[in-house]
């Protein structure tokens, strides 16, 4: 289920239950205390008057829990959320057990659930690491780099990319690194980004013949270029499946002790 419906009917909940004490429970535990000390003439003892004006656990609850759940929801829709990579495709700009944070107000603000834009702010830009719902489950996010924009002719073949009859520029760093000794790391430029690349020149990889890009619509690549589920396999990414502009890594856990000895901006 989605964790943004599961939020947002977490506060809902709390604040109603709250409210509710609020508005009517608590003015009858009032009500109730002067009843009881109006029928005695010697008064009542502070632990029955304790008792008496007790919040019922439900309401002890929704009270402690509803701001922090308030906080967190607006936080999370509207400036950072926190995501964990789970998979290769962005190597090696973005490595497997990477937990990266994710600006969410840089295209525009989005209601949660139902994630309609409502202030209209950045589109997002060719060269972008973007996260964004998958368009065949949206349940599932993506993050993938943004080489196409609307409007935009693309063309991909011996793994070349052009982009309005363009060759985008890139150059080899180094074959075989050891990091990924079966690929070439490459440096690309796309715009003002120039961010690494890997290129495996023993698998053909995929071919896109000449396309255009549909007004709102973005084409994405992933940076380990043929290990990579992307717009050259399943179409453009619309932009209301869009989630927000990834621009740093905070820590990296691949299952041990986690680490933040290289916490880093994201290009």
């Amino acid at each position: 289920m989605d964790f943004s419906l599961l939020l947002v009917i977490a506060v809902a909940v709390t604040g109603l239950v709250w409210l509710l004490d609020l508005f009517l429970l608590r003015p009858a535990r009032r009500r109730h205390l002067a009843n009881a000390e109006a029928a005695t003439t010697e008064g009542l003892d502070e632990a029955t008057r304790t008792k008496v004006l007790k919040e019922p656990w439900p309401v002890d609850y929704a009270r402690s829990f509803f701001p922090v759940l308030l906080v967190v929801l607006l936080l999370r829709s509207f400036l950072v959320e926190p995501f964990q990579i789970p998979s290769g495709s962005m190597r090696p700009t973005l490595e497997v057990g990477d937990f990266i944070l994710v600006n969410k107000y840089a295209y525009g603000l989005r209601l949660p659930v139902t994630h309609t834009r409502f202030v209209e702010m950045d589109d997002p830009q060719r060269g972008d690491v973007m996260v964004f719902r998958f368009p065949n489950e949206p349940s599932v996010n993506f993050i993938k780099r943004v080489v196409g924009l609307p409007g935009d002719t693309l063309r991909y073949e011996n793994k070349q990319l052009y982009i309005n009859g363009q060759a985008v520029p890139k150059r080899l760093l180094e074959e075989g690194p050891a990091e990924a000794p079966q690929e070439w790391l490459l440096e690309e430029a796309l715009g003002e980004i120039n961010h690494r690349i890997y290129n495996n020149p023993r698998d053909p990889g995929p071919r896109v013949r000449e396309l255009v890009v549909p007004e709102g619509h973005y084409f994405t690549m992933g940076d380990n270029r043929d290990h990579s589920n992307d717009s050259r396999y399943w179409g453009f990414v619309p932009e209301e499946k869009i989630v927000g502009r990834a621009f740093a890594v905070w820590m990296q856990w691949d299952g041990g002790l986690p680490s933040f000895s290289n916490v880093r901006r994201i290009h």
